[in-house]
């Protein structure tokens, strides 16, 4: 049974950072893509990025290019979302999905595996 569970939120001050975790497991994730989710109180789920584990092509979303990168540690099935330069818009539940790849879509139906989610709250 494949699990993805997300860890490393919490609350954090205007232009502060944080780092999430994705630790996947039921499975070989070697040909898949992983990708994190966001989704701000009161509005859809949005696309951060995503990465093809086969290839390690990165894709990300318009919102969080140049301040959130993502990376993976394959031989523990990790997936990591390093957030910098926080904004109070940044606010919201973050989620870990899964896919197998190699296209890395940017819209949630796509994606066959979810975490529960992980808050991440910025205050002004």
């Amino acid at each position: 049974q494949v699990q993805l569970v997300e860890s490393g939120g919490g609350l954090v001050q205007t232009g502060g950072s944080l780092r999430l975790s994705c630790a996947a497991s039921g499975r070989t994730f070697s040909n898949y893509v992983m990708a994190w989710f966001r989704q701000p109180p009161g509005k859809e789920r949005e696309f951060i990025g995503g990465l093809s584990r086969s290839d390690g092509r990165l894709s990300y979303g318009d919102s969080v290019k140049g301040r959130f990168t993502i990376s993976s540690v394959n031989a523990k099935n990790t997936l990591y979302l390093q957030m910098n330069n926080l904004k109070p818009e940044d606010t919201g539940v973050y989620y870990c999905a899964a896919r197998p790849g190699p296209l890395i879509p940017t819209r949630g139906v796509s994606y066959d595996y979810w975490g529960q989610g992980t808050q991440v709250t910025v205050a002004s």
